[in-house]
């Protein structure tokens, strides 16, 4: 460890350069870096050859000094400096304080990496460089430096993952993404699954041209492959063709339909001075206590608005299986899984960060940043669902042959 200065060296220091403001104290200890890293690299030569400069008594090499190269490079205490690097004359001095090729000696990276995850654009990080180091970092520089993430990101797609999830949330994020000099649509995929501890976490991000229930089949099979032997329950938005995916890869999964998604899709088309009412209507549905009174719920919302709005009567109506799956769980689950509100809050963590993105340049540009968010979010995610202990309880009645061989 360094060791610190005394007040009373401190102030002699002080006293000795003349400093009576910050801006000379930083030019000050600007030139101090500088001078200290040039001794230090004199100091690495002089380990190297055996012997200091001028002390010729002592030399048992038949390696010398053969004077200096400049070169500049980046530092977190005085921005930009020009060094004078000294050469022996074998060339066989390799300096580990600033080492060859080395232009960079500050933690820009992981600065850059940092503001890049909170989705700083890369003007606004060249201008906080510039205006506190003093030199330019320009795009090609930062998307660099975040491709180094790249395989760590790899890696954490292709992690195992856990035999059995208790319940999985999935939905998809529209972005724009270059491709071919053409800005088209672009779906970055998600999963959230909670485990038989009642631990959130996202089981992976898939990038994909259109959502599809064949794009779902695909990640739903990779999911498998990782590891995953069941899922108990899956919450999903309203895409056509979804539960045909999820049964195809896990048949025995019983399937929600997101009753906000089912809402928001029936009043699409209602007036506007009917809402209120027919929301009020369509909350006596999905509020009922069990299937029954649900039935008689909507037998009545049918009968009183089907004249008018038929086209929402019917979509209850093809998608009531999915839609009163809820209705076999107590209330715990019932209020866990009627909507995919886990999914949208994370959604909604991701767009924070994205929304200073236009159009993401390529496909690993959008898999980056969304990822790098993601790490952010996982880092808040330390608790239990909850009234899980509750919740894992009634699981085990329904689930039971399913779920003891995993606890």
């Amino acid at each position: 460890m360094a060791k610190m200065l005394s007040k009373e060296q401190i102030r002699e220091f002080l006293k000795e350069n003349n400093i009576s403001n910050a801006r000379e104290l930083q030019d000050v200890m600007k030139n101090l870096f500088k001078e200290v890293l040039h001794e230090a690299l004199e100091g690495e030569l002089d380990q190297e050859l055996g012997y200091s400069k001028y002390d010729y008594k002592n030399k048992t090499t038949t390696n010398s000094r053969n004077g200096y190269s400049k070169k500049k490079v980046k530092s977190d205490a005085a921005g930009e400096i020009e060094l004078d690097i000294p050469r022996d004359r074998d060339c066989a001095f390799e300096p580990q304080i600033v080492q060859k090729h080395q232009s960079d000696i500050s933690s820009m990276d992981d600065k850059i990496i940092s503001m890049y995850a909170k989705g700083v654009s890369t003007r606004d990080i060249n201008s906080h460089f510039q205006d506190i180091y003093g030199f330019n970092v320009s795009a090609d520089t930062v998307s660099k430096i975040t491709d180094k993430i790249l395989p760590v990101v790899k890696d954490w797609q292709n992690r195992p993952l856990k035999e059995i999830y208790a319940i999985t949330f999935l939905d998809g994020m529209v972005f724009n993404v270059k491709q071919n000099g053409v800005v088209i649509k672009k779906t970055c995929y998600c999963v959230i699954g909670i485990d038989l501890e009642g631990f959130k976490d996202i089981l992976g991000i898939w990038i994909g041209e259109a959502e599809s229930a064949k794009f779902w089949m695909t990640i739903l099979s990779d999911l498998k492959n990782r590891g995953v032997k069941d899922i108990l329950i899956a919450a999903v938005d309203g895409l056509s063709g979804f539960k045909e995916a999820i049964r195809a890869v896990f048949p025995n999964t019983d399937i929600q339909r997101c009753i906000v998604h089912q809402i928001r899709n029936s009043v699409k088309f209602v007036s506007y001075k009917d809402i209120k009412a027919f929301c009020a209507d369509m909350k006596e549905i999905y509020s009922a206590p069990n299937e029954d009174a649900a039935l008689e719920a909507f037998k009545n919302f049918s009968d009183k608005w089907s004249g008018k709005y038929s086209y929402a009567i019917k979509s209850w109506e093809a998608n009531w299986n999915e839609l009163s799956t809820m209705f076999k769980f107590p209330q715990e689950i019932r209020t866990l899984i009627y909507t995919t509100n886990p999914i949208e809050s994370y959604n909604r963590a991701i767009k924070k960060i994205t929304k200073t993105k236009g159009t993401f340049p390529t496909d690993d540009s959008l898999i980056k940043l969304v990822y790098l968010a993601t790490v952010d979010v996982l880092r808040k995610w330390n608790q239990k669902i909850r009234d899980w202990n509750k919740i894992i309880n009634q699981l085990c009645i329904i689930y039971e042959d399913r779920i003891a061989k995993n606890l």
